[in-house]
């Protein structure tokens, strides 16, 4: 999953970022690399939404919200926070937090890993925490690209880009620091032997690549409800 999401990030260029930002229409150019890297952390959302949803199994779906944190630290072992976000909001999303009785079976160890997941991305603050955690990682990092966006877009929306018709420096100066924290990110290369499954790459590699999702959140919570019915 890492070596994919990386692929992904190595490609977006960072022109992108401010064609996105700025408007592309406004520079007649495409973001079709970074609209790649977005779509696939939503599909990493949807895909955790997704697989447990369909579990109609109670051990089952125990199993697989365990599964799942276990990949969501590796991913954050391997410093790829856009994933490790995807798979934290996946697992907080209505369909799966209101599944009280597959909750209730994890066990107590699993039930920290993942409260201590979710205070990492606390939107309090700015994503204070979040942005300590970055500040500690070395290069290689895919870093979560949403805030990264976010913050640029903050900047562009908050600021005037022109002030008695001389540039904002600042405001260009903001969006500047915003680039090269992808710059850093990527500043040493990815090795690919610290992550590689450990048999049948070829099958794990074309899972990850094509998830199978249900992009539709009345579906999913359709299927949430009739796998444990509300409590009377």
């Amino acid at each position: 999953m890492t070596l994919f999401d990386w692929e992904l990030f190595s490609c977006v260029h960072e022109h992108e970022l401010l064609y996105h930002t700025f408007g592309r229409q406004s520079f007649r150019r495409t973001t079709a690399n970074l609209d790649l890297f977005l779509r696939r952390f939503n599909q990493v959302q949807l895909w955790v939404v997704t697989e447990v949803c369909l579990c109609g199994q109670l051990s089952k779906r125990v199993q697989l919200l365990k599964k799942f944190i276990k990949i969501a630290a590796h991913c954050r072992e391997f410093k790829n926070l856009n994933s490790f976000f995807a798979i934290i909001m996946g697992m907080s999303n209505p369909a799966v937090s209101r599944l009280s009785q597959t909750w209730e079976k994890l066990p107590t160890k699993f039930k920290k890993f993942y409260a201590e997941f979710e205070s990492m991305m606390d939107p309090s603050r700015n994503h204070r925490s979040y942005r300590l955690t970055v500040t500690k990682l070395e290069p290689p990092i895919i870093p979560f690209m949403p805030l990264l966006l976010k913050d640029m877009t903050f900047t562009h929306e908050g600021n005037k880009t022109f002030i008695d018709s001389m540039v904002n420096f600042e405001k260009m100066r903001i969006i500047a620091n915003t680039i090269r924290q992808v710059r850093h990110c990527r500043s040493q290369p990815f090795n690919p032997d610290i992550c590689q499954p450990n048999k049948n790459q070829a099958e794990v590699r074309g899972y990850v690549r094509k998830l199978c999702v249900i992009d539709n959140q009345r579906a999913l919570t359709q299927l949430s409800y009739r796998m444990e019915p509300r409590r009377t």
